[in-house]
């Protein structure tokens, strides 16, 4: 089969490519009698604790200090029960394109020239994930001096309400023994834990294929002690010096759905804090918006008072990249998101999907999304060769019916990385996205692992294991083509008779949508997770991240919510016994 014929029998998959890591939705039709519209709210609230962002930390925080404090989520985006009929496996591909003002993605380009996709719905991450579900090395708990025990009793925690074991058929089987053809073994089993070799993960979908998320964990709180406003976007956090020698949180300005401000202030009580449990994106932008951050930055983007230069604020920005291959079937495949994995021992993790559906009209719309973020801010040149290449893709997409695919992808994640960027403010406005950049495989050794990881998935295609699932004599420089020819990010293309793996990565990079930092510890927090230089204010979430842990971090997020949260009301016992 020649590249061209590859070319022309994929057509209608290709925008696959940019979906294949998004979710469904849980069937629950539970509502929280604590959780409202934040149109509802009063003008001005007193709580003992103040979260800003009821995400992937943020539920699993609140839902432990409601044991014994007051505490107030302040969730930008809406619930995840709104909607039912999105819990079905099959149509996760249609709720990460969707980009509309109310959905529960939002999306933005990072300054690399890579989509990429922030969650906008309590429970954040975990409603528009995967639902891969693997704890974090040892090595990684040790490095990040937690301590064992209470780190393997929290994961449990939120494994009793979330996670599943998944049904595992035949792509995914394929998968799994294919890896181990390709030399990465031992066959681990199933198992949370993150190990060499190869493996099945956890899921947080059921066995009827609907989707369990962070918010669910709202299950354990004290409805009493809590309180949950949707659609309440943070502008931001008020700062004192009364009584202090250092600037102390004190209270946090929101907006409702109908554009009415309003406060919420800490109790009086030496204890309490705002925590910005906002995620990777959300939260060094809330600082930086409350005159926390860089001061010449600051200055520049019209941020006034400047509370405290934290130059380190934005800084250490990573998002662990990914290469994918498109493989189409000739058999029917199941529908199955993550569930086995390798993981190497030259630090990438080489992960799959397959049977996906997906609505044309939805990725045309994802694209004119992509168009319009790129029109804001891009020169000319860029944009005209961007909409050509776009416009192209599309032509063929004029249908209004789903299509299902008849085949999977396999992609690789580089573990780290070692390469690092930065977020600035792009303005003062914090319904907008940040400006980001992740410089993408800058540093050699991400190259050279990303070389390697997809040495390893040619050799999985190549296996006997998976030869049923891929057409014969298709060789693994035609999908590589085959690769270069899709606009899998913004990024131009770099076409040779002598093929050239490294170029390859560059040019066709994606995102896993692991992006970390901004608010690192020993940087911008320090290991109580407390902002150095300011009282009364933490963060707890993915930002304080060195590196993302595991394959998928969602679990060592959820985690960390719930340890802090012990962590805290420890210390608050203490102080009141004093």
């Amino acid at each position: 089969m020649t590249i061209n014929s590859c070319i022309h029998v994929f057509r209608n998959i290709l925008v696959v490519v940019f979906i294949f890591h998004g979710s469904c939705y849980s069937e629950k039709a539970g509502h929280y009698t604590f959780m409202k519209d934040a149109t509802l709210a009063p003008k001005l609230a007193r709580f003992d604790y103040i979260i800003g962002g009821g995400g992937t930390a943020g539920c699993a925080l609140a839902a432990t200090l409601s044991q014994n404090a007051s505490v107030l989520v302040l969730e930008r985006g809406g619930s995840p029960y709104d909607n039912p009929t999105a819990s079905d496996i099959g149509n996760f591909a249609n709720t990460l394109l969707s980009n509309t003002p109310n959905s529960w993605s939002q999306l933005f380009v990072s300054e690399d020239g890579v989509y990429n996709t922030r969650p906008r719905v309590l429970g954040g991450g975990s409603v528009i994930n995967a639902g891969f579900y693997s704890r974090a090395g040892d090595d990684y708990v040790e490095e990040a001096e937690w301590e064992m025990d209470e780190v393997k009793a929290a994961y449990e925690w939120v494994e009793k309400k979330l996670v599943f074991e998944p049904q595992v058929m035949g792509w995914q089987s394929a998968l799994k023994d294919g890896l181990l053809e390709a030399g990465e073994f031992p066959d681990n089993g199933f198992t949370y834990d993150h190990i060499y070799g190869t493996k099945i993960g956890g899921t947080i979908f059921d066995r009827a294929g609907h989707r369990h998320t962070a918010a669910d964990l709202l299950e354990y709180a004290n409805p009493e002690t809590i309180v949950v406003y949707l659609q309440a976007s943070v502008h931001k956090i008020i700062f004192t010096t009364k009584g202090s020698q250092k600037p102390k949180a004190y209270q946090v300005i929101f907006e409702d759905a109908n554009g009415v401000f309003h406060k919420v202030e800490l109790a009086n009580n030496a204890m309490n804090e705002v925590i910005l449990s906002a995620g990777a994106m959300g939260s060094p932008q809330l600082l930086m918006l409350s005159g926390v951050g860089p001061e010449a930055h600051l200055a520049n983007r019209g941020v006034n008072p400047l509370v405290l230069d934290h130059p380190m604020v934005g800084q250490g920005m990573a998002d662990n990249p990914l290469n994918p291959l498109l493989i189409l079937s000739p058999q029917s495949v199941e529908v199955s998101l993550v569930q086995a994995v390798g993981i190497t021992k030259f630090d990438t993790y080489i992960e799959g999907a397959s049977g996906l559906s997906l609505s044309f009209d939805l990725t045309r719309r994802f694209f004119d999304g992509v168009l319009n973020l790129f029109n804001e801010t891009s020169d000319t040149t860029s944009r005209n060769v961007l909409t050509k290449s776009i416009v192209n893709f599309l032509k063929p997409l004029d249908l209004g019916l789903n299509v299902m695919i008849n085949g999977g992808i396999i992609f690789h994640k580089v573990d780290g990385p070692a390469s690092r960027g930065h977020m600035e403010l792009r303005n003062s406005n914090p319904h907008d996205n940040p400006s980001v950049t992740f410089n993408y495989y800058q540093e050699p050794e991400d190259l050279n692992k990303c070389v390697e990881g997809v040495e390893t998935i040619i050799k999985v295609i190549n296996s006997k294991a998976f030869s049923e699932y891929k057409y014969p004599g298709v060789t693994g420089h035609e999908l590589l083509g085959l690769m270069l020819g899709l606009p899998t990010n913004l990024r131009p293309r770099h076409l040779s008779s002598s093929f050239d793996l490294k170029q390859f990565c560059i040019d066709t990079v994606m995102t896993i949508w692991h992006y970390h930092g901004g608010c690192q510890v020993g940087k911008v927090v320090d290991k109580n997770y407390k902002v150095i230089g300011i009282d009364a204010l933490r963060v707890i979430d993915g930002s304080t991240f060195l590196k993302s842990p595991g394959t998928n971090p969602q679990a060592t997020v959820m985690m960390l919510g719930r340890y802090m949260g012990q962590k805290i009301l420890r210390e608050r016992a203490a102080f009141h016994e004093k």
